[in-house]
């Protein structure tokens, strides 16, 4: 099965455009976008771990969390959730921070919009980075290959929960 996965880089507006179909329900495809203990098992691009010290998944909670090399390094980030849409749409401000919740400004803005059509979910996601040297480092770091890593991840990881259903 071919799903859509495009991923779109407009340097002149500071964004980031990604559409990625999955072929799971709404519902599995929401909770792995929004619960912990889910997105820790996909979002990290291999061999990297995800770990969630804190989530508080409603509009003005954070997750706070690290993505954790082989060696044990640690890259914290925190998210502040701004706006959800139960199932549908969700905001957050994300920005890269020390291990005291420190931000590092400046950050990004998350648009995720989830649709479901015959089976499949389609999250398109828009990343609006508030400084474009920031941007440009993030894909200079390998944010596309590092997010088409966890897309994969997390399509191998719906599988099995779908089948586990």
């Amino acid at each position: 099965m071919n799903l859509l996965f495009d991923f779109t880089v407009d340097k002149a507006a500071q964004k980031v455009f990604i559409t990625r179909e999955f072929d799971a329900d709404l519902s599995l495809v929401w909770d792995a976008f929004t619960k912990a203990e889910i997105l820790d098992q996909w979002v990290a691009p291999k061999p990297w771990k995800s770990k969630t010290k804190f989530m508080d998944f409603k509009v003005g909670g954070r997750r706070f969390y690290a993505m954790v090399s082989p060696e044990g390094l640690e890259r914290w980030a925190i998210q502040q959730y701004t706006s959800i849409s139960p199932k549908t749409n969700f905001k957050m401000f994300n920005a890269f921070a020390d291990k005291d919740e420190n931000p590092e400004l400046p950050g990004s803005d998350w648009d995720y919009t989830f649709s479901e059509q015959n089976g499949k979910t389609t999250v398109r996601i828009t990343i609006y980075n508030e400084s474009l040297a920031r941007m440009e480092k993030m894909i200079e770091m390998g944010f596309k290959e590092g997010f088409t890593m966890s897309m994969t991840n997390l399509e191998n990881l719906l599988t099995t929960l779908s089948k586990q259903s």
